[in-house]
């Protein structure tokens, strides 16, 4: 029940240095990734149950998750990640859908504590464990996320950063103070208390639509 308890983060996301390269080190492709306009697929107008929500942010990355049975990265998708804030409450969430299936690749509220972790060798990318909702429920995962420039994935965490403060204010002025623990403060993943995972996580009547 408590938040970032027991995630393994593996120590670095090899990949090589040319985007879009399909054979990245150690990376397996999950999903296949629609890129080229082909005639035969009809437009099919989709609802993104984004209506709700400003964004205030929109970059295109390439995602990927880390596999803990299987040991490796496996490719989640290319596509637009967006910071969306809801219009009422003024929670912020991280949304990422892969291009031309808008199929979800990531979706979570931007939780005071997570971390962004650089990768090891690169300066393109970075790394995050956190309670995703991208599948319809809510799941422990390891995300990297690679930018087509270094500008590019410093504005990232720039405005990563950014939404962590304000989201912050927000549980704050809700009554949920967020507190690092000990263990959060020497640097290991930590478990935050049982009401910030609640007050920070999707709920599922407004998410569950994202899922697919």
């Amino acid at each position: 029940g408590h938040y970032g308890r027991g995630l393994y983060f593996p120590l670095a996301f090899k990949m090589s240095d040319h985007e879009g390269d399909e054979h990245d080190t150690g990376v397996v492709q999950e999903h296949e990734v629609a890129i080229e306009d082909n005639p035969s697929i009809p437009e099919v107008e989709v609802k993104t149950h984004e209506e709700d929500e400003e964004v205030i942010f929109k970059m295109r990355a390439k995602l990927f998750r880390f596999d803990k049975d299987m040991n490796q990265w496996k490719e989640r998708g290319v596509g637009d990640v967006k910071f969306l804030k809801h219009r009422t409450t003024n929670r912020i969430r991280l949304l990422m859908r892969q291009e031309k299936t808008l199929k979800v690749c990531a979706n979570h509220y931007v939780s005071p504590l997570l971390e962004l972790r650089e990768n090891v060798g690169s300066d393109r990318s970075w790394m995050w464990s956190t309670h995703d909702f991208a599948e319809g429920a809510l799941k422990e995962e390891v995300f990297a996320i690679r930018f087509g420039s270094a500008d590019n994935a410093q504005q990232f965490k720039t405005e990563f950063n950014n939404a962590k403060e304000a989201m912050r204010k927000i549980l704050e002025s809700e009554g949920t103070p967020v507190k690092k623990s000990e263990e959060e403060k020497t640097g290991d993943s930590a478990p935050a208390p049982a009401a910030v995972e609640s007050a920070a996580s999707p709920a599922k009547e407004q998410l569950a639509a994202e899922s697919t």
